[in-house]
C-alpha cells in the first residue's frame, strides 16, 4: 500500500500504529518511510530542511529511497503486506512539484494507494511546528486539494483507479484499524455511513445515537466516515467569533460528537473566513468521493423533538448521489412516522433499527467474518 499526504498530517506515527496493531494479531506489515530514508542518505541536510534542496538532488536522495525500497521489497523477500510512506506532490519555495516517478512506482507493484487526510487547522499547526515556514490556512487547503488529485491520478496511471481511497487519520484508533483491514483485508466491504452533523450538534441524546450507529458500522466493514474530518464546526465558530469581535479562536481538535484529545490550537478567526468557501466545497467534493470509493451507504435518521426526522439536506443528498451512482442505499428510519417516497424509492432496503439492519446484512453474508486471530 502506499500512503500519500500532505506535510502536516503527520503520517509516519499515524502508519507505525497501524504496523504495531497489526503485530499484536500476528502479522508482519514492514513500513518505509521515504522522507526519513531521504534524510539518512543526506546527513548533512538539517531535520526540516531537506526541502529547500535543489530540485535535482531531491530528486536524486528520493530515487535512492524509493530504489532502496524495490530491492528490499522484490519478491525474493515474500512480504504479504507492506506500507511505503511517501508524499504525491510538494508546494514549497520552489513552488508545486511532483514528489515520485512513475517507473518506480511501477517497480513497487502497490495495488492500493491512499491519502491521508486530516482537519486543516491541526495540519497547519503541525506544518508550523516542525518546519520554518510561513503558510496560511488557504495553502494547506489547496495543497491538501492537490495532494487528494495527485494521488487519484497516479493509481490511475498505475492501473488501481478502483483501489485509491481517502482515508482521515482522524484522532481515534478507528482510522488505524480501517487501514490495516485496507492493507490486510480489501475484501471487507467498505461502507460509507450517512448521519446528520451541522444541526445535531447540541442534542447530545442524538450525538450519542450517531457515535453508537458509527461504531457498530466500524466494527463490521471498512468505513469512511464524514465525521473524522469536521471543519464545518471550525467555520461556524470563526462566524459567531466575528459577529463577537474576536480575532483569534482557541481549538481544541476532536471527533464528532465533542470528545476532545490534543492540545489547544490558536487560529486567527481572519484566516478561516477566508477559507469558507473552500471548506463548503471540499466537504462537498470529498464527502461524494468517499461515496464513490464504498460498496454502500447505510444512513441514519433518527427522531428529533415532536418525533421531526433528523434528515439534513446533506444526508438527502449523499442518498441521492449513492441511488445515482449505483450504489447499495440502505436506511435506518428511527421516527414513527413513515419515511417519504424520496426515501423508500430510492433505498435498497430500509429498517426500523440498527439491529435489524445488520441482521439483515449478516444474512446476506456482509459482515465481516473472524481471521485467524479472532479479530473481526
Amino acid at each position: 500500500m502506499l500512503v500519500t499526504g500532505q506535510i502536516g498530517v503527520d503520517k509516519k506515527p499515524y502508519l507505525d500504529s497501524v504496523v504495531r496493531l497489526a503485530a499484536q494479531r500476528g502479522i508482519d506489515i514492514p513500513a518505509f518511510h521515504v522522507g526519513d530514508m531521504m534524510y539518512a542518505e543526506a546527513p548533512d541536510v538539517r531535520k526540516g530542511r531537506i526541502l529547500d534542496l535543489p530540485l535535482s538532488r531531491l530528486g536524486s536522495l528520493r530515487r535512492a529511497a524509493f530504489k532502496d525500497i524495490i530491492n528490499r521489497t522484490s519478491p525474493a523477500h515474500e512480504h504479504e503486506h507492506l506500507i511505503v510512506n511517501t508524499h504525491a506532490t510538494f508546494r514549497w519555495r520552489h513552488g508545486l512539484f511532483s514528489a515520485f516517478d512513475f517507473d518506480q512506482v511501477r517497480d513497487l507493484r502497490a495495488d492500493v494507494f491512499v491519502c491521508l487526510v486530516d482537519n486543516v487547522e491541526v495540519v497547519h499547526h503541525r506544518l508550523h511546528a516542525e518546519h520554518e515556514i510561513d503558510a496560511t490556512l488557504k495553502d494547506c487547503m489547496v495543497w491538501r486539494e492537490e495532494e487528494i488529485l495527485a494521488t487519484e491520478l497516479l493509481a490511475q496511471a498505475m492501473g488501481a483507479s478502483n483501489r485509491f481511497y481517502i482515508l482521515s487519520r482522524g484522532r481515534q484508533s478507528d482510522t488505524i484499524e480501517t487501514c490495516l483491514r485496507l492493507v490486510t483485508r480489501p475484501d471487507m466491504r467498505k461502507v460509507y455511513p450517512s448521519f446528520p452533523m451541522s444541526h445535531v450538534v447540541d442534542m447530545p441524546d442524538v450525538l450519542a445515537e450517531i457515535d453508537a450507529f458509527r461504531a457498530q458500522l466500524a466494527r463490521h466493514f471498512i468505513t469512511f466516515d464524514p465525521g473524522d474530518v469536521d471543519e464545518k464546526l471550525l467555520l461556524e465558530r470563526a462566524i459567531a467569533a466575528t459577529r463577537d469581535g474576536l480575532d483569534w479562536l482557541d481549538v481544541e481538535p476532536h471527533t464528532f460528537g465533542g470528545r476532545k484529545q490534543g492540545e489547544t490550537i490558536r487560529v486567527r478567526v481572519r484566516e478561516v473566513m477566508e477559507i469558507a468557501g473552500d471548506i463548503d466545497g471540499q466537504i462537498y467534493m470529498r464527502d461524494f468521493k468517499l461515496i464513490d470509493q464504498s460498496d454502500m451507504i447505510v444512513s441514519l435518521v433518527p427522531e428529533l423533538a415532536g418525533g421531526v426526522p433528523g434528515l439534513s439536506s446533506g444526508v438527502e443528498r449523499e442518498l441521492q448521489h449513492a441511488f445515482e451512482h449505483t450504489k447499495e442505499v440502505y436506511v435506518v428510519w428511527k421516527p414513527k412516522r413513515h419515511p417519504s417516497p424520496f426515501i423508500t424509492e430510492t433505498a435498497t432496503k430500509w429498517f426500523r433499527s440498527v439491529d435489524e439492519a445488520l441482521s439483515y446484512f449478516d444474512e446476506r453474508g456482509y459482515l465481516a467474518t473472524r481471521d485467524l486471530f479472532g479479530h473481526v
